[in-house]
């Protein structure tokens, strides 16, 4: 039994841009290639607005990105990747496209607001045409109509407002200026009204991003036939789908995805070139197809999920709705998910993914090396430093309260008002359920949404219906939010939108529209006021605060891990893995080095007491102070031209004393002060004490890390420049151009990159050990340290391996004993205050074992204390 050769052994992220274009990445594929990951991860390569850095910002799906190369520079990269072994992966962006300036760059967009809700291409955008006299809200201006009155002006038939250029309805082009305004299809307004007049559906609270209608069948077809065709053609192995959460239907979307996927690649029973028609058929709640048909079949076998790895690829099993499995098998191309889950959140068993690009194992790896006990004694001395309210940084679970309150009422306040436009129109075309004010149901709508605690709930209208688990999330929320009522024949309103929410309140299009807004407004409140806010609020220990990461509860034990991992091979075992991202707040080796002030949280406290004390210019506040200089520790250094705008981005996303929106620029000059003071000019004999505290633990944490994700089940994807010891903050600072390949390193900062070619050399080599169908089992050390020592073996399966009952695995070429075996140090200072290793042993499966990373060698019993005694990490093989 083999491993699928469409799933990666591993992939390398690349965040393209014109900075680092595809010729760049073509550059880079020798030294890859070398590294022993299997397939490049490209960000968006789809047409961007001018200048992106990142490429979420399509403006045409048609065209690949020119600034990049276009098509033939990608299909030059993917030719040179595979004379090289390796495949493409590709981030797609289906849920919005920018509304760029000048607007022309959107063809879609510029014909809407020329033709109006008549367009051909009105059914691309989600846009509330009841609202603003049918007109579209464009806040584009810099302040209120009439103080940029005299910036507006006609040139070449279009409306001209320093970069923006708008289309003109046909026959206004002469009118006066007043006259021409009132006659388009749009309306120009002062930005600050998006908050609560926008008319259409957005990105979180981006207005410059618009949100795109994939769940209507010719939508998706125009969105997607060019990445079709590279499918097709076999430039494009594997996709991921950046925020699933925002669309109206994941599940639906996925699942046509699917289908036109297999179609286009000739994997469908209609062959290949049929893809359109594939993708457009109508959804039967679950999308099976018949057996031979590219889609899936239903088997009778019971039982839970199960991973079948077969010839002609993966296939996971899991019950449908009727007790059968449904098993999407053969062809199709690896595609997973940009989902966040919440700690104990499933990803839904019927989506046709591979899974999750992976914060869930992130979140997991990371609390693996927080000490509980530490922790609480760091966020101890935190509230005694910064003394924060509980709402305000203070607890978290108050903090996300008061975050989600505030960015409901003022950020989302447009999505609210539309989701209440909707529900009045549902409780007035129905008897039954008139007489709920407005305000009774806008209140209802904002108290269900800020209690939800995760992202959002999947139901629909006329579809399967809402999972167990997402009713009884709801009907808890519902029961919590009629607190915010004093009436309680009032509160009956939020029963109301409660069935409204789960799809049960009938099937007209309102009932629709309203299941579906409500959970996409669900993720935007989740992202914006968790990740974008409670989590910039909440600072004991910054490392805690990453996507996906829950602050409050963030230490994982190894119980914990090892059964997190147990399930995920079980039931994704071809998911994702990441430790770093263009997303992550801070990379992973900067968390490495956070994480170890939980073993030595006293030595901390008194260290940012005497630092900021000491700094000749004060600290405007000491929230302010202590995230500052947690900051600067994870970078390392002072260094600020990264660390100033790093911080000030993070006081603006907290919203404590200045924002976006409302910059305080008397505060903000105090932050750069104390920063360029403090932290940027701190003597080096300050970072070589914190150094000579934190560089052994942080060190071991970081290796540990690595190996963990590299070794675990799922498919590690690794951020360019992370097989190196990489140091780097919140976006932009971690979407530098990178500098790969170069002088190889030595001494310390030679041990990553050793560890990091070993494991994915190894993965390449032996596939069957790390992919669906392999074995997971924890291996226990014994002693008083034990705690301290996380292992496990991994191997193809195929005789039931188990290192606990001494069975034989073999590696599947020679039929020799095969497999690998992880050994990770876990809270190394708290092992070395206790005295070190002691006489700890590790049991190892039967033979002869060698560690890859240092050529020692060990069997039976082996001592942690030599065979850790290089490095903080081993990954043995037989030898």
């Amino acid at each position: 039994m083999t491993a699928d050769p469409g799933t990666p052994t591993a992939t390398y992220r690349l965040q393209l841009q014109p900075a680092f274009p595809f010729a760049a990445a073509e550059r880079a594929v020798p030294y890859l290639a070398s590294l022993g990951v299997s397939h490049l991860h490209l960000s968006p390569v789809l047409e961007a607005v001018p200048g992106s850095s990142h490429g979420y910002d399509v403006v045409d799906h048609s065209a690949v990105r020119a600034e990049l190369g276009g098509e033939e520079g990608l299909r030059a990269l993917a030719r040179t990747a595979r004379a090289h072994g390796l495949g493409l992966i590709v981030d797609i962006v289906p849920n919005h496209m920018a509304a760029p300036a000048p607007e022309r760059l959107n063809a879609p967009l510029w014909e809407v607001l020329r033709e109006g809700p008549e367009s051909p291409y009105a059914r691309w955008f989600d846009i509330d045409w009841r609202a603003h006299g049918g007109k579209v809200l464009l806040p584009v201006l810099g302040g209120p109509l009439g103080e940029e009155w005299d910036r507006l002006r006609i040139e070449d038939g279009t409306l001209r407002y320093y970069d923006h250029a708008f289309p003109l309805r046909p026959g206004t082009e002469g009118l006066p200026l007043a006259e021409l305004l009132d006659a388009q299809w749009y309306r120009l307004g002062w930005w600050r009204l998006a908050r609560t007049e926008l008319n259409y559906r957005r990105f979180f609270t981006i207005s410059e991003l618009i949100a795109v209608r994939v769940e209507d069948p010719d939508v998706f077809d125009a969105t997607h036939a060019t990445l079709l065709g590279l499918v097709r053609d076999g430039v494009v192995d594997g996709l991921r789908i950046d925020h699933p959460d925002g669309l109206a239907d994941p599940e639906g979307y996925l699942r046509r995805l699917d289908r036109a996927v297999r179609a286009a690649t000739g994997d469908g029973e209609r062959g290949g070139g049929d893809w359109q028609r594939a993708a457009s058929e109508g959804e039967d709640g679950r999308g099976i197809t018949p057996e031979g048909g590219g889609g899936g079949r239903i088997t009778p076998e019971g039982g839970g999920r199960r991973a079948v790895p077969e010839g002609g690829g993966w296939r996971i099993a899991s019950e449908g709705g009727d007790g059968r499995r449904i098993v999407p098998e053969g062809g199709g191309r690896w595609t997973v998910v940009e989902k966040i889950l919440a700690r104990d959140e499933p990803l839904p068993a019927t989506w046709p993914v591979a899974g999750t690009t992976g914060y869930d194992a992130l979140h997991h790896i990371d609390g693996l090396f927080l000490d509980p006990d530490g922790l609480e004694k760091l966020t101890a001395l935190y509230r005694a430093f910064a003394a924060p309210p509980a709402d305000l940084g203070g607890d978290w679970a108050a903090t996300v309260r008061r975050a989600a309150h505030e960015v409901v009422t003022h950020e989302l306040a447009a999505e609210v008002e539309r989701l209440t436009r909707t529900a009045s129109r549902i409780c007035a075309a129905d008897p039954r359920l008139r007489d709920h004010a407005p305000w009774a149901l806008r209140t209802a709508i904002r108290e269900l949404l800020v209690r939800l605690p995760v992202y959002r709930p999947y139901a629909s209208v006329g579809g399967p219906p809402a999972t167990d688990a997402d009713a009884v999330m709801l009907r808890s929320a519902a029961a919590d939010a009629r607190e915010a009522f004093t009436v309680a024949q009032e509160a009956q309103v939020v029963r109301v939108v409660r069935d409204a929410a789960l799809g049960g309140l009938g099937d007209g299009p309102e009932h629709r529209d309203f299941c579906a807004r409500f959970a996409q407004t669900a993720a935007a409140l989740r992202a914006k006021s968790v990740e974008d806010t409670a989590f910039y609020r909440y600072a004991p220990l910054l490392s805690a605060a990453e996507v996906g990461g829950d602050p409050g509860r963030p230490a994982v034990a190894p119980e914990e891990f090892h059964a997190f991992t147990a399930r995920r091979l079980r039931d994704w075992p071809a998911t994702g893995t990441v430790l770093s991202t263009h997303d992550t707040k801070r990379s992973a080796d900067a968390r490495a080095r956070l994480a170890a002030l939980t073993e030595c949280p006293g030595w901390w406290g008194r260290t940012v007491e005497e630092l900021t004390r000491a700094a000749p210019a004060p600290a405007p506040d000491p929230h302010l102070a202590w995230t500052a200089w947690q900051t600067a520790l994870a970078l390392g250094h002072g260094d600020a031209e990264r660390l100033v705008p790093a911080v000030l981005k993070a006081v603006r996303e907290a919203g404590l004393r200045t924002t976006w929106t409302e910059q305080n620029a008397a505060y903000e000059a105090e932050v750069t002060a104390f920063l360029e003071a403090g932290p940027c000019a701190a003597d080096p004999s300050v970072w070589a004490a914190i150094g000579a505290e934190l560089d052994g633990p942080a060190r071991a944490n970081a290796l540990g890390a690595a190996l963990l994700q590299l070794t675990m089940p799922g498919v590690p994807d690794l951020y360019m420049g992370t097989e190196h010891i990489y140091m780097a903050l919140v976006d932009p600072d971690n979407r530098r151009p990178p500098e790969l390949g170069g002088e190889p390193a030595d001494g310390p900062s030679a041990e990553k990159p050793l560890l990091t070619r070993a494991a994915l050399k190894l993965r390449r080599e032996h596939p069957g050990w790390f992919g669906p169908g392999s074995t997971y089992t924890p291996l226990l050390a014994s002693g008083t340290s034990a705690e301290h020592c996380v292992a496990f073996l991994r191997t193809d399966g195929r005789d039931g391996m188990d290192a606990r009952d001494g069975m034989d695995a073999r590696d599947g070429t020679d039929g020799t004993l095969g497999g690998a075996v992880t050994v990770v140090t876990r809270l190394s200072r708290r092992l070395e205050e206790a005295g070190g290793w002691g006489s700890a042993r590790l049991p190892l499966p039967p033979g002869r074992w060698r560690d890859l990373l240092t050529g020692r060698t060990a069997e039976g019993s082996a001592a942690p204390a030599e065979l850790l005694s290089r490095l903080p990490v081993a990954l043995l093989v037989r030898n």
